[in-house]
């Protein structure tokens, strides 16, 4: 569940960046997927430093944790973001 969530967040998120930069946007398809992998990247990196993991931090009652969830959502929703800059910048600089 932690990696679905973390794909959606970073194909929204990289929508959302290429949506607020022009000289970034690579097109909806190449969008979504630079930001699907950069949302698995960030939500794994938050994971790695051990602030992350919706399963680690369920309550006793099975409930997901709400500022799990919304932690892990921002966090890949920015790696999706980020990942759609830098690729934009790469071409932008390999396009001149």
């Amino acid at each position: 569940m932690d990696l679905l969530i973390s794909l959606i967040a970073g194909a929204i998120g990289g929508n959302i960046a290429a949506g607020a930069s022009k000289n970034h946007n690579l097109g909806l398809l190449i969008n979504s997927v630079v930001g699907l992998v950069g949302g698995g990247l960030g939500g794994q990196a938050l994971w790695w430093i051990g602030a992350g993991g919706l399963a680690q931090s369920t309550t006793a009652g099975g409930a997901l944790d709400p500022a799990a969830l919304m932690g892990q959502v921002a966090a890949s929703a920015i790696g999706g973001g980020a990942a759609l800059v830098a690729t934009g910048m790469m071409r932008n600089l390999l396009t001149r």
